[in-house]
C-alpha cells in the first residue's frame, strides 16, 4: 500500500513542475515591437526533485506511512532573438558568453560580406569581358 502512496507524491510534484513549465518557458512568446521589428526571449531552465517515503513501524493495526517531496525551477535569461526586416541577431545577455556562440553570432555577417566580396569579383570580372 506505501508503493502507491509513494507513487501518487510522486505523480503529484511532476505535474505540478509540469504545470509551471512548457516550451515556452525556454523559447518565450514573441513580442512584436513595431510591423518590422520582433523579439523573442529565450531562458535556460534548470530543476531539481526530491521524494522519499518509509512505513513507520506500528503496533497498531493502522498503517503509519511518511513520505514527502518536492522540487525546484530556475528560470535565468539568457538571450532574445531580434528578427528585424528579416534579419536574425541572437542578443545575448551574458557578459561571460563563450567564444564559441561569439562565432556562431558573426558568421551571418561573415557569409553576407564574403558573398558581397564574391558578387563585386564575378561583377568585375564581366564588366572587364564586355
Amino acid at each position: 500500500m506505501s508503493d502507491t502512496r509513494i507513487e501518487a507524491l510522486v505523480k503529484t510534484a511532476m505535474e505540478k513542475i509540469h504545470e509551471m513549465t512548457d516550451s515556452e518557458t525556454i523559447v518565450g512568446k514573441p513580442i512584436v515591437v513595431n510591423a518590422d521589428t520582433t523579439i523573442i526571449p529565450i531562458s535556460k531552465v534548470s530543476f531539481g526533485f526530491a521524494s522519499g517515503g518509509s512505513d513507520l513501524p506500528t503496533k497498531s493495526a493502522k498503517e503509519l506511512f511518511g513520505g514527502g517531496s518536492g522540487g525546484g525551477i530556475t528560470i535565468q535569461p539568457v538571450a532574445f532573438l531580434a528578427v528585424t526586416q528579416g534579419e536574425v541577431k541572437l542578443l545575448q545577455l551574458s557578459m561571460n558568453a563563450s567564444k564559441e556562440n561569439a562565432i556562431i553570432n558573426m558568421v551571418p555577417d561573415v557569409i553576407d560580406k564574403i558573398s558581397g566580396f564574391v558578387k563585386k569579383k564575378k561583377d568585375e570580372n564581366s564588366s572587364e569581358d564586355e
